[in-house]
């Protein structure tokens, strides 16, 4: 049997029925390709399902739709709590500033007859070494105290000995 479209190939010499066992040898290879595509897939929806189902986790699609709203809300409710902490932490930082940390402290006998050295000098200053000194002189009269202000770690009155000490150990102290 020949065929005038196989002899307008140049294949007239192959028989039609071998040509069609081919053709049906490469259709069922074909399918059994398929077959076994289709066969991998089911098994990765498969697994695939079993991973929504336990992330939705026995949960309607309503219930979850409203668990992811509010997780959005407790996050821009998290968000500003923070903004708001940060405001809180600067403003006390700048408060800080303004306070006293710095100290120094001198002890001393004012007029060398009283012993144990009952008159100080106290400096506080704040960080940027603005503040004051207190000076307590006891003699055998009483108690005399005497404050000098402090800008910038100087101070526009003279200062004395022991002044000058407990100024220079508060400027010196670390913060």
């Amino acid at each position: 049997m020949s065929s005038a479209l196989l002899d307008s190939l140049g294949l007239g010499y192959i028989d039609i029925a071998y040509f069609l066992i081919g053709i049906a040898g490469v259709t069922i290879l074909l399918f059994i390709i398929l077959l076994v595509l289709l066969i991998v897939q089911i098994k990765k929806l498969s697994k695939l399902r079993v991973r929504i189902d336990k992330f939705m986790g026995g949960k309607d699609a309503k219930s979850f739709e409203k668990e992811i709203t509010g997780i959005f809300e407790d996050n821009s409710f998290l968000k500003a709590a923070a903004e708001k902490n940060k405001k809180d932490i600067r403003k006390l930082f700048h408060n800080m500033e303004c306070t006293y940390q710095k100290c120094g402290i001198v002890k001393y006998d004012a007029f060398r007859q009283m012993g144990g050295k009952m008159s100080f000098c106290l400096a506080l200053l704040d960080k940027r070494n603005n503040g004051f000194i207190i000076n307590s002189v006891h003699s055998s009269d009483g108690c005399y105290t005497y404050t000098k202000e402090i800008r910038g770690g100087n101070c526009s009155i003279a200062l004395g000995e022991e002044e000058e000490q407990a100024l220079n150990a508060a400027i010196q102290e670390k913060e």
